[in-house]
């Protein structure tokens, strides 16, 4: 059949009913571990994690034209403006909401917003259920199991995934062995501490002692001589009881310092944050890890929340990084860029203020002719070499 441009929309993905059946009716979260703890417990996932969501959360966007019909028709461009930036919802600031759904789309990889037609919502993405469709992809939302959503009510972000088309893997799922590990090792410190426990002596005697004077002599070290009351009280060692020491493994050596130094650069490396930015520095490297992180970290987050929003609303929708120090000599270089332009006479001041996202102003369309041309580039009668005395004009 001849292809129509007018029907592209209505042809369905021929390979979709294999899709649904590989994926299943209903496609949940399949985090192995509970990230929300692992952020709630272990130190670099929180300030990892924190350092996305807060950068992320910080920015503001920018809406211009219509530039598609959206999934929903009839909002206008100051709404849109308002729920991104100002108030998304009757009970939330621009900034708590932004932080609730970065922060589900580090930790859980997947991003859901419930749009009643004037205000939007955050749906947390561990109890959110995707139901696949057989022609159209998604047939809809399921929440906790009970709540259903129609595809056009929710708008649905997901990160990277190399299993699932319908939904996004954790950034902390490549981390989940060193989260683990890390666990292990808070819980050897804290028994520990609980138990009192002094590694590598033993008590050494010439003579035998029966289970009795055994037990005595052990619950007797244990309550007079333990790490939890300070180690401080001395103990006479009679019957020819002599201290012996196994080993000199001491607590710096079981604490794991270099160990879990590398756990937690593996973490903030999975997360894409330079551990210059935890560890501190000085001026020199923490400018461009700082700008690094913006550009490869960021910013392509909050790429995929603008490119959502305008599939979603139809408008144009760019984030303004003009407030973030670390990215303003990028932003001074464009400006020379285009000010050498305009000045050059190869673009208007006005198509210069619309790649800016400046609005136009009246009597900014012409070219601007370079002052040091003579007025060739106007006229070229003008300017250039002098002319030749005639006959008819000769002095």
């Amino acid at each position: 059949m001849e292809w129509n441009p007018l029907n592209w929309f209505r042809k369905a993905n021929p390979a979709q009913e294999q899709i649904y059946y590989e994926e299943g009716t209903i496609v949940s979260t399949d985090a192995s571990v509970t990230y929300g703890q692992a952020f709630e417990k272990i130190e670099t996932v929180n300030r990892g994690v924190n350092l996305i969501v807060s950068g992320a959360a910080s920015l503001d966007y920018d809406i211009k034209d219509k530039i598609s019909e959206g999934t929903v028709v009839g909002t206008r461009q100051k709404t849109v403006n308002t729920l991104l930036n100002f108030r998304p919802n009757p009970y939330q600031s621009a900034q708590e909401f932004r932080t609730h759904i970065f922060t589900d789309l580090v930790l859980e990889g997947n991003l859901f917003m419930y749009f009643d037609g004037v205000f939007l919502y955050h749906l947390p993405a561990i109890n959110m259920e995707v139901l696949p469709d057989e022609k159209a992809f998604i047939k809809g939302y399921l929440y906790n199991g009970i709540t259903k959503f129609k595809p056009d009510e929710i708008i649905h972000i997901k990160d990277v995934s190399s299993s699932s088309v319908y939904r996004g893997t954790s950034r902390l799922a490549a981390a989940t062995r060193t989260i683990n590990t890390l666990y292990k090792m808070q819980q050897f410190q804290d028994q520990f501490f609980d138990n009192g426990a002094i590694a590598g002596i033993v008590l050494e005697t010439e003579n035998t002692l029966s289970q009795m004077a055994k037990e005595k002599t052990i619950q007797g070290w244990m309550q007079k001589y333990s790490v939890k009351n300070g180690a401080r009280r001395p103990m006479i060692l009679d019957s020819g009881l002599k201290l012996k020491s196994i080993g000199d493994t001491n607590f710096k050596d079981m604490d794991f310092d270099a160990s879990i130094k590398t756990h937690n650069t593996k973490i903030l490396m999975t997360l894409g944050v330079p551990e210059v930015l935890i560890d501190g520095g000085n001026n020199a490297n923490i400018s461009p890890n700082l700008r690094l992180f913006y550009l490869e970290t960021v910013l392509p987050l909050v790429r995929k929340f603008t490119s959502a929003m305008e599939r979603y609303f139809g408008y144009d929708i760019e984030v303004v990084t003009s407030n973030v120090s670390s990215l303003q000599p990028d932003l001074k270089e464009i400006a020379s860029y285009h000010a050498t332009l305009v000045n050059g006479g190869i673009i208007t001041p006005n198509e210069a203020r619309l790649e800016l996202r400046y609005p136009v102003k009246p009597g900014q369309d012409d070219i601007r002719v370079p002052a040091n041309i003579a007025g060739s580039a106007a006229n070229p009668d003008q300017g250039g070499a002098p002319k030749k005395p005639t006959e008819n004009n000769a002095p």
